[in-house]
């Protein structure tokens, strides 16, 4: 004869101690938990809305510049360390833990154009309107010392813009044309200039280090090998390009920010479409900069407001503005992929979340179980149409507002001329051009 005897480990639902969490018995049979999906529903909806409802980006604004904020630039090797310069020729160098501005130095008469710094993080350059290249020690002076640069060297015209190489001591200026200093020297290695018109912008590739781009003010990027001292070749948009920012993990990608209020992702070996066109802001795009992880960037705008885009989607995942934040000249994001550092206008340097609703400080593992589990679920549900509209929806300044409804106003009517000048004419006279393809006016080699 066979006896069932109930047999209970009390160890499975009994507490150690009162401090303990009481242990819930579960059963994992899905056959005992029909309403499986609608469940998880509502929570990937509860945990949507409350992303919302934390969103709240804005950290500091670190003031004390007395002009509009013009150029920054991280430091290497310290991730609470950044340096500004402004439009009256100050620079400032910034600790971020502690919110407060470390060091001030009159390094130009005139605008601070370039700021960048040496790769082992020692010192920095600047550049500015005075047609002067200064190379400042990263560390003050000592007490009672004068704040004098290291070395000062002066050219014949107005630089505007400075890069240093990531690896060796050699540096890049723009203005009349494209120059590669050795650090030991006065006069450029080589000079590199194809066409007459001034550069705006030079930047070295992070991977490949002896690449650079530019953006001139001819409505040109070109590409340039530092090694063959050559123009590598160029590529002619619709409108000026302000400046450009290489990918730091993909070698050949680079962004450039234009004029036509748009961001162009190009392929540097095939520059004849980008790879996509980043269609959210309104007014021109004046900076843009690199994740880390090379997966987002950020753009700051004219418009008065900074936006992150992923780098394969046209529209932005978020927008960051405040009613006193002027046009945003300079944008930078952090090298811990968790603060964007944004200068503008109105003299100052404002500090956000990369993430809105991400919750700063030490997270206990059952938050952050709670958090990974929210988030999977917000991706398994994420096209449902309520949770994307919640997800998707931000407030915006009326001024944005109103011109972003324009603007789609005057895309669509171009849109509907388009197919109905295609609709009356010969078939094949008018051929479909891509969005992609609009903006490209040619390629030279």
């Amino acid at each position: 004869m066979r006896v069932k005897v109930l047999s209970r480990n009390p160890d499975d639902y009994i507490r150690e101690t009162k401090q303990d969490l009481q242990r819930v018995p579960r059963n994992y049979d899905p056959a005992l938990h029909p309403f499986e999906v609608p469940r998880e529903y509502m929570r990937a909806l509860n945990a949507t809305k409350l992303e919302r409802v934390f969103a709240k980006p804005f950290l500091a604004s670190l003031d004390g510049h007395r002009d509009g904020v013009n150029c920054m630039a991280k430091h290497p090797q310290s991730l609470s360390t950044v340096l500004s310069g402004a439009c009256d020729g100050e620079v400032k160098i910034w600790n971020l833990t502690k919110r407060e501005c470390i060091r001030t130095l009159q390094a130009h008469e005139g605008f601070v154009r370039g700021i960048c710094a040496r790769f082992c993080g020692t010192s920095f350059f600047t550049v500015g309107d005075d047609k002067t290249v200064k190379h400042w020690k990263m560390d003050g002076p000592g007490y009672g010392g004068e704040e004098e640069p290291l070395h000062t060297i002066l050219g014949k015209t107005v630089y505007t813009g400075i890069d240093h190489h990531w690896k060796e001591a050699v540096f890049a200026t723009c203005g009349h044309q494209v120059d590669i200093w050795d650090e030991q020297r006065t006069s450029p290695i080589c000079s590199l200039t194809w066409g007459v018109d001034s550069i705006s912008s030079v930047k070295f590739n992070p991977i490949e280090t002896y690449l650079l781009g530019s953006c001139a003010s001819d409505r040109n990027i070109v590409l340039y090998d530092m090694r063959q001292s050559t123009p590598l070749k160029k590529v002619i948009l619709d409108m000026r390009t302000n400046t450009l920012c290489w990918n730091p993990m993909e070698a050949f990608i680079f962004t450039s920010a234009n004029e036509d209020h748009n961001l162009y992702t190009f392929d540097m070996r095939f520059l004849e479409s980008p790879v996509m066109v980043h269609i959210d802001h309104v007014s021109a795009v004046l900076d843009v900069d690199y994740s880390p992880t090379g997966k987002e960037f950020v753009s700051a705008s004219f418009d008065k407001s900074i936006r992150i885009f992923p780098v394969d989607k046209g529209h932005s995942r978020e927008v960051y503005h405040t009613k006193r934040m002027q046009h945003v000249i300079t944008v930078k994001w952090t090298s811990d992929n968790k603060y964007i550092l944004c200068g503008s206008d109105e003299m100052n340097i404002r500090l956000w979340k990369a993430n809105a609703s991400e919750k700063l400080g030490v997270l206990v593992p059952r938050e952050r179980a709670a958090l990974n589990y929210n988030q999977k679920l917000k991706e398994k549900f994420q096209h449902h149409p309520q949770i994307k509209r919640i997800a998707r929806h931000r407030h915006l300044p009326k001024a944005i507002y109103s011109q972003a409804k324009e603007l789609r106003i005057m895309r669509e009517a171009r849109r509907r001329k388009e197919l109905n000048r295609r609709k009356h004419s010969k078939p094949g006279s008018s051929p479909f051009v891509s969005e992609k393809k609009k903006h490209i006016v040619a390629v030279v080699k």
